[in-house]
């Protein structure tokens, strides 16, 4: 049997989908069932007078209209979950529709139930508001003045939260020989998956039991929290994430919409479906970013990195969503220093309300933030002192020898060899060369740029000793069960919840490869609290590190069993029987064998197993590894900007990744593109803009820049293999590596196109208006 592990095997998802047989929630369709709508603030920052529902419960068609009134007092409130202790933080209630006061332009104020949307649509129209518009503040500097208007009345200055877990001296500044200060803007983006939000809710008042399918990366965790958001016990919970078509971390946090789904079909006693509109996205699901860095960077003229410190004010929008002072702002702190070994950092970080939608996770979470700061800060830096980009990384990088590292923010790296994947980046690139055409090219007036970004990020969020010691609530094991059918066919639960990584596939070669059984008699189940137990879901980059951690100790449980049953029956021990190529046999002794078929058979029909031997086969893992993974790599970025417009040319892009060993080499490299396309498109084209009032004037794809594929050119991936020591398949997370490395390395190859004319910096995205205007500001430098 050919091996799987590290087989370019085609995704086993693809077919369904690509035929239009999968099954999204809004595919979903229950006899009785009814529509909702939710009527959004048309103010940022408002007194509700009043809400006069009475035209539209008259309208044909309506079932119900709740307002505040009606559902606050009988739900809890969303709460924020991950409560990070020592940052002083100051989380306010969500309640499930605004009842006094709204706090964003997009917030609910009414949720209406009709036989139809579109019924429910018109009938939003018919509901009349009275607000008193209050001034608003969107920016979070703005929202820390003196005098700014406060988002919530007890919660003084608008601060959610200050983050501090380590300080400097300032005299290890005052006396480097070099500091270089920046401030960066790191801009408010939205997530967009090609699915939206959205959820059906179906309750059984005979049993008192609920099913909400919804658009979830993480079931378990929405059972947990609408369980008591709902005051239904988890037992009598079911949540199902049939296929959802994307999520990028926007699927993570918990939202009100769903609970009101789940509320109003307890109410009406029918099925309740609520489905989110594009222009709703905009308004409504959580955006991310939205952060004001400042960075000072210490070191030696010779190019040696001593210190850095960095203040990080970051936009929590009105409310903390379900991440809190979660993972966007702490793994932003703890991974400042990025690959570079630099003795001393510290950081604070200020979490700030203001009357925006709400940020949490977005591909990276953190992680691209903290890259971008570092990254852009050691291109200044070579600047300053003027050193080559390149070879300030190869002097600060962290050596090979070195590992497992432990960086100044206390995180210990698991394993890496960083000047590999730079120096396979570097042959890709030919990148002496790609100086002599720069060269070249400026003799013709031609502004040519080449930009790097060597990085590191934290993935497989899952260690509960390590996350508990840097100050997360806990930690988030994984869950995987193997089951054996009699006939050799095996099925596979995990807590995992994909939205599009492939899961099913790479689990399948991992089990495959442990029991020498083609991928076709494998299933992989996932997404339904019912039948699987407890897991804590996809993000973070920690499926295959540690949901496939959990899986290979699993399958070993079985295949120990396995070698049992098989010693039994073929009258030896089973130190003496190996598994190859599905095949149970005698060491050394060809012929005296059974296939893995027959001790499936014999497993489950249990007429002749070792004494005391249960039946069965069949086992558990609940695996919480001893640390994080940190994949890595170097990427380099190489563009042209047109002196006449701006425009920014993308002309190539290079990227080389070490993601531990690698199961399946297509789903990696997708995965890079696909984190690629989210990082450049935040670095070129994609932001979101508010008036002064709170008005999102970037709320449809007319005036939100989504990237195209003809945007970009043929991506040349390739990785290295550094195994992690910390779960069994040496796997490291893949799916945010391209957005964590993308954005700093276009920004600073358009940075080194635009050193001739004297400009450090430019707020992204970096669109041509932006770039044609600094270049004829400084034109008298060229």
């Amino acid at each position: 049997m050919a091996k799987l592990h590290g087989a370019r095997i085609k995704r086993q998802e693809d077919p369904r989908l690509i035929t239009g047989n999968g099954n999204f929630t809004d595919d979903i369709k229950l006899p009785g069932m009814v529509h909702a709508r939710v009527l959004r603030s048309p103010y940022a920052h408002a007194k509700i007078l009043s809400i006069d529902v009475t035209q539209a419960l008259e309208h044909p068609g309506v079932l119900a209209v709740y307002t505040g009134k009606d559902v606050n007092p009988e739900m809890q409130p969303v709460p924020t979950s991950w409560v990070v202790p020592g940052c002083n933080i100051k989380p306010k209630p969500r309640m499930p529709l605004a009842e006094e006061k709204v706090h964003y332009a997009g917030e609910g104020v009414a949720f209406v139930v009709a036989e139809d949307r579109y019924i429910a649509k018109d009938a939003l129209e018919k509901i009349k508001v009275e607000y008193e518009e209050l001034p608003a503040v969107t920016h979070q500097e703005d929202a820390l003045k003196e005098g700014a208007p406060i988002i919530h009345e007890d919660v003084e200055g608008n601060l959610a939260f200050d983050w501090q877990p380590a300080e400097i001296e300032d005299e290890i500044f005052e006396q480097a020989e070099v500091v270089v200060k920046q401030r960066f803007y790191e801009q408010r983006v939205v997530p967009n998956p090609m699915e939206t939000r959205g959820a059906v809710a179906q309750y059984n008042s005979g049993g008192g039991e609920m099913t909400i399918w919804c658009t979830s990366q993480n079931p378990h965790i929405h059972r947990m929290v609408y369980s008591e958001v709902l005051g239904i016990p988890e037992s009598k919970l079911r949540i199902v994430a049939p296929d959802v078509g994307g999520g990028f971390g926007a699927k993570i946090g918990v939202y009100t919409e769903e609970a009101l789904a789940g509320y109003a079909a307890k109410h009406l006693k029918r099925p309740v479906k609520w489905i989110e509109e594009r222009s709703e996205h905009f308004l409504a699901t959580n955006h991310a970013r939205d952060e004001v860095i400042e960075v000072e960077l210490a070191g030696n003229k010779d190019g040696t990195l001593t210190a850095l410190r960095v203040v990080n004010t970051a936009n929590m929008g009105a409310y903390l969503s379900t991440m809190g002072a979660g993972v966007p702002t702490i793994d932003f702190g703890l991974m400042i220093t990025g690959a570079y070994d630099i003795p001393k950092a510290a950081v604070r970080t200020y979490g700030v309300y203001t009357n925006t939608t709400p940020t949490d996770a977005y591909r990276g979470a953190g992680k691209p933030e903290a890259t971008f700061q570092i990254e852009r800060a050691i291109d200044l830096f070579a600047h300053e002192i003027g050193m080559d980009v390149l070879e300030i990384r190869r002097k600060n990088l962290v050596k090979k020898e070195a590992f497992p590292y432990t960086n100044a923010m206390g995180l210990n790296y698991d394993s890496g060899n960083y000047q590999l994947s730079l120096e396979k980046a570097l042959e890709m690139a030919n990148y002496e060369e790609l100086r002599e055409e720069q060269k070249r090219l400026a003799a013709e007036g031609r502004l040519m740029g080449i930009g790097f970004s060597t990085y590191v990020e934290l993935c497989g969020l899952g260690p509960s000793k390590v996350a508990g010691a840097i100050g997360f609530q806990g930690g988030l094991w994984e869950n995987s069960t193997v089951r054996v059918h009699p006939s050799g066919k095996v099925a596979v639960y995990t807590g995992a919840s994909p939205h599009g990584q492939g899961v099913k596939t790479t689990f399948a070669q991992v089990v495959g490869e442990k029991f020498g059984i083609p991928i076709e008699d494998i299933e992989v189940y996932s997404g339904d609290t019912g039948s699987i137990a407890m897991g804590w879901g996809t993000y973070g980059s920690r499926t295959t590190a540690v949901g496939g951690g959990a899986l290979a100790i699993a399958a070993d449980r079985v295949v120990d069993k396995a070698k049992k049953i098989a010693a039994h029956e073929l009258e030896t021990s089973p130190e003496d029987i190996e598994l190859k190529d599905g095949v149970f046999q005698v060491k050394g002794v060809p012929g005296r064998q059974r296939t893995f078929q027959e001790i499936a058979k014999s497993a489950n029909m249990a007429w002749d197993l070792p004494e005391g031997m249960e039946p069965a086969l069949e086992a558990q893992s609940f695996f919480d590894p001893e640390n994080f993974v940190y994949p890595f790599g170097t990427h380099i970025c190489v563009v042209e900007v047109d002196k006449d417009t701006g425009k920014v040319e993308l002309k190539r892009y290079i990227a080389v990744d070490d993601v531990g060993r690698v199961i399946n080499p297509t789903i990696v490299e997708g995965q890079v593109h696909g984190g690629l396309a989210q990082g450049i498109g935040q670095a070129l084209w994609e932001g979101t803009v508010y008036s002064e009032n709170g008005q999102l004037l970037s709320g449809t794809f007319m005036d939100y820049t989504m990237p195209q594929a003809d945007f970009f050119p043929e991506f040349e991936t390739a990785y290295t293999e550094t195994p992690s020591p910390v779960n069994p398949l040496g796997a490291k997370g893949v799916g945010e590596t391209g957005t964590t490395a993308s954005t700093p390395a276009v920004v600073n190859a358009v940075m080194d196109a635009l050193r001739s004319y004297g400009i450090k910096d430019l707020e992204m995205p970096l669109t041509p208006e932006k770039v044609w205007a600094a270049m004829q500001n400084r034109r008298e430098l060229v």
